[in-house]
């Protein structure tokens, strides 16, 4: 990168130095199952070339310009898509682990990486330990002669816990123990994982990458030595993205930097008007002054995704389906990082005498104006008489 080049500016050209058929400005999509060769000859003294490609399954120039790309995002030296991100997950655990090996991973990960952990790699004879996060000691009481790697998720799926990357990275190579963490609420834009000492860092790209919500895909960034065994984990289980779904990638990356700037503002409006409603017993935003890790995530991210949650105080079951009933703005659904206000909850415990227990919703703020999401929530909030 010149000095002159702000990341900003390096991902709409890097990679298109050269000018694209016609001179188009959207990079083609070479739809195709396999490469062919004029001739025998041809085929074999290219073999190895970097720009020589022979089988999708293997790698596919639109779905390597992603790759390049999201390397240059994430400040690794190679970045693998894949099909979606449990799959990239999968294949990056997979590759590393064997029968005997024991891995330490943070208690509120993505639930279906804990399903793998906890179901599907002990069948292989996998051990996990899952651990707070939130102190340095969380993991060395849990480390054992046998433990392999460590897996993080900062901050985490539900309760948007940090762990301290930089100290848990040192930590783990004192042990010979790779590092893995799951970077997707804060996005390269606000996080570097790498930078900080993480071997490999993994995304959903079918969230904030993608940004349209019409994408499922995942990535594993990390240096070349180490993606070199995840590749040919992935050419053989199959799993890697199709040429088109790189394709709408490479169109999310291009306004990744504005987006993420704009779902931060409106995220935190959104989120710093909710910890001051009287329904609201505890909110969940690493961005937040009152979020007991908040010193730590201005240490290592930049800024800030647009995903929290909330705790309510004790309401009707009946009060809470009101409550989202009334909503206009927000759909019900499990993904986010797209264009649109999503919103997902269940109570939580027994109801007490009065029929009432909290309830937990978690909030994805996406690219409505503010103002109208708020006042959405509020009126929202009054048809369910959860405003006093």
């Amino acid at each position: 990168m010149q000095a002159h080049e702000h990341l900003a500016t390096l991902i709409q050209h890097l990679g298109e130095e050269e000018p694209f058929p016609y001179g188009a400005v959207v990079p083609p999509l070479v739809q195709t199952s396999l490469f062919t060769a004029r001739t025998l000859r041809e085929r074999y003294t290219r073999a190895g070339d970097e720009e020589v490609y022979y089988y999708s399954r293997v790698s596919n120039p639109t779905v390597a310009l992603a790759e390049r790309k999201l390397a240059a995002l994430e400040g690794t030296e190679r970045a693998l898509l894949f099909a979606s991100g449990m799959a990239a997950i999968s294949a990056a655990l997979l590759t590393f682990l064997k029968a005997g090996d024991h891995v330490i991973c943070v208690e509120h990960a993505y639930p279906p990486t804990r399903t793998l952990l906890s179901e599907w790699l002990p069948r292989f004879g996998v051990e996990v330990s899952f651990v707070s996060g939130t102190t340095q000691e969380s993991f060395e009481e849990a480390r054992r002669p046998n433990t392999r790697l460590v897996y993080l998720e900062s901050p985490t799926s539900l309760l948007f816990q940090l762990q301290d990357l930089q100290a848990v990275a040192a930590w783990a190579r004192t042990h010979g123990l790779l590092t893995l963490c799951d970077n997707s609420w804060a996005s390269p834009v606000f996080q570097n994982p790498h930078a900080l000492g993480v071997d490999l860092v993994l995304h959903s790209a079918s969230k904030y990458l993608g940004g349209h919500s019409d994408l499922i895909a995942g990535v594993v960034a990390g240096s070349a030595e180490q993606l070199e065994p995840i590749a040919h984990t992935r050419e053989l289980l199959g799993s890697i993205l199709e040429p088109f779904g790189a394709w709408l990638l490479l169109r999310g990356i291009r306004t990744l930097i504005v987006r993420m700037e704009r779902l931060q503002q409106n995220g935190l409006q959104v989120a710093r008007w909710l910890a001051q409603q009287p329904f609201v017993a505890q909110i969940n935003h690493p961005g937040l002054p009152q979020h007991p890790q908040h010193a730590l995530a201005q240490q290592q991210m930049r800024g800030y995704g647009s995903l929290f949650s909330l705790r309510t105080i004790p309401i009707s079951d009946e009060q809470a389906y009101t409550f989202t009933d009334h909503l206009r703005l927000f759909r019900f659904g499990p993904s986010w990082g797209g264009h649109e206000s999503l919103l997902i909850g269940w109570g939580e415990g027994e109801p007490d005498a009065e029929g009432k227990r909290p309830w937990f919703f978690r909030l994805y703020i996406g690219l409505e104006h503010p103002d109208d999401l708020i006042h959405d929530l509020q009126q929202a909030a009054h048809h369910a008489q959860m405003t006093g």
